[in-house]
């Protein structure tokens, strides 16, 4: 008996909305990484992108836990000496919240080509409104706890 191995032309997508609102920020990046990545269907193989698109929304409503908001560092390096920048999570989820949910999801994708390719269904948005009617999204019928 073969087993079976999904060819990239004859992936179907589909697109799914996730409402971040009130769930903790590493839940939703587990949810939306597991959807990118098509765990979800019968027809996954791990080197082909079998994955779905995925609508975040309400990033701005997100939570983290603890006193994680007023501990943990947004930390990036400029490539300069003394180039180290930190930011506290408190000012990056005031000014830009879509980014954290970018970052967790992005760390939990395979680190190449095709992870990149899985990255770019990923859409995520501060409020309520998305651009993406047209496609007719469908809430994931999971639960994020």
């Amino acid at each position: 008996m073969k087993s079976y191995q999904a060819k990239p032309a004859e992936v179907e997508r589909k697109w799914y909305i996730l409402d971040a609102a009130d769930k903790p920020l590493g839940r939703v990046a587990v949810v939306a990484a597991h959807i990118l990545r098509g765990k979800h269907k019968p027809t996954y193989t791990p080197h082909v992108d079998t994955g779905d698109h995925v609508i975040i929304i309400n990033a701005d409503k997100v939570v983290l836990t603890g006193k994680k908001l007023s501990q943990k560092e947004w930390i990036r390096y400029t490539g300069y000496p003394g180039g180290l920048r930190r930011t506290k999570y408190a000012d990056v989820m005031a000014t830009r919240p879509e980014l954290p949910i970018e970052r967790a999801v992005k760390g939990m994708l395979p680190n190449n080509r095709l992870g990149r390719a899985m990255f770019k269904k990923l859409k995520v948005y501060r409020g309520a409104d998305h651009p993406h009617q047209a496609q007719k999204p469908e809430a994931w019928p999971g639960e994020i706890k």
